[in-house]
């Protein structure tokens, strides 16, 4: 194997407690993920042909419970790979297969304290970083609709929250006003505008919690990070194959996942753009996405999710952007930024989309009417 560093010399000696086939002969760093360290291997076969794996180092930081976490993917795996092979698909390429180590386990603790863990790759599939055009955007929906159809009927309350109220706009909400009230570092005064942005729309971060609570839509398996480069796009037919990173899979709305879709693919500009002018949402794009999305789900959304559909895009852009406001209130602690005021750029953007959104509230009614 050719020279290795010493992070790459450390996922050698773990890579040796899995169940891989054939020998290791190549190890490096793969993907653009923040989160976690991963590494793509290459493994010769008694054949001569290759097999590739994925090995991760998990980020016990912000998943603080990774037995838990590793519980939910293995079920959820298990169970997509049931109904996989019942609708007479391939369930090598259609869901994560999780690699065992020489003990069974699905999971190792390395000497240092650090958790692994690995998982057969998907050859001939690419996951892209931005949307290149526009069926890239609806063959993605259609996954991310297809992955909540097939697991329709899984039991979501059982699955453990690996990151404690995620999408809990209410719980979200009272954080942003701590953070106004205790002002730590003395940047609520210069901020005005953008708190009473989110003070006006208290009402609004009760819709779908209260929904929930009340039983008027269904607790549901939801990704909770259904990003483009989340789904493995197959390089021949170009078609969603596979959906990928299920570290926040949890219960939780379909709304949830449709909505921050809407909020990340179908905005004009990037996330943390200075010039508020060019961010709008594309309606072509949030039409393109409701139907595939709708059509992935074929049929497993309630009449109520659906009509909700336009409330759960501007949540997830209100929440999203109360978050970063928030992290701006509290000096920074959670977000990376790259320059002075990052946070509260992103924030600026994330509310002139939830703006944008409002005023073409009646037009985004009327695309989801189309496919009720």
């Amino acid at each position: 194997m050719e020279h290795l560093n010493k992070k790459e010399e450390i996922c050698r000696k773990v890579a040796e407690n899995f169940r891989y086939a054939g020998k290791i002969t190549k190890m490096s760093p793969y993907g653009s993920g923040h989160i976690n360290d991963t590494f793509m291997l290459t493994c010769e076969l008694e054949d001569g042909s290759n097999k590739h794996y994925i090995l991760q180092r998990m980020n016990d930081d912000i998943f603080r419970n990774p037995k838990e976490l590793m519980e939910n993917v293995v079920n959820v795996t298990t169970f997509l790979r049931k109904k996989i092979i019942a609708a007479g698909g391939d369930p090598e390429r259609e869901t994560l297969n999780i690699i065992l180590t020489k003990d069974g386990a699905n999971y190792l603790q390395d000497e240092a304290g650090d958790y692994w863990r690995s998982y057969v790759f998907i050859d001939d599939a690419t996951c892209f970083d931005l949307v290149e055009k526009p069926e890239d955007f609806y063959n993605s929906a259609v996954a991310f609709g297809h992955f909540q159809q097939l697991l329709a009927d899984y039991p979501a309350a059982t699955l453990h929250e690996t990151i404690k109220n995620f999408h809990n706009t209410v719980d979200r909400f009272h954080n942003f006003l701590k953070a106004v009230e205790e002002d730590v570092v003395g940047r609520a005064k210069d901020v005005q505008a953008e708190i009473e942005f989110v003070k006006a729309r208290e009402a609004d971060c009760h819709i779908i919690c209260d929904a929930l609570a009340n039983g008027e839509i269904p607790l549901r398996v939801t990704h909770n990070d259904t990003k483009l480069n989340n789904v493995m796009i197959d390089n021949k037919t170009g078609k969603g194959l596979c959906v990928i990173d299920l570290d926040t899979v949890m219960p939780g709305s379909a709304l949830y996942d449709y909505g921050d879709s809407i909020r990340f693919g179908a905005s004009t500009a990037a996330e943390d753009e200075q010039n508020l002018d060019l961010v709008s949402c594309d309606m072509n794009l949030f039409e393109i996405y409701t139907k595939g999305y709708t059509e992935g789900c074929a049929g497993s959304l309630t009449e109520k999710e659906i009509r909700l559909m336009p409330m759960g895009a501007k949540l997830m852009t209100l929440e999203c952007g109360m978050r970063f406001l928030t992290d701006h209130l509290q000096n920074d602690i959670y977000f990376k930024i790259h320059r002075e005021n990052h946070n509260l750029d992103r924030a600026r953007t994330q509310f002139k989309l939830v703006a944008d959104m409002e005023a073409k509230w009646d037009q985004m009614n009327a695309i989801v009417e189309k496919y009720l």
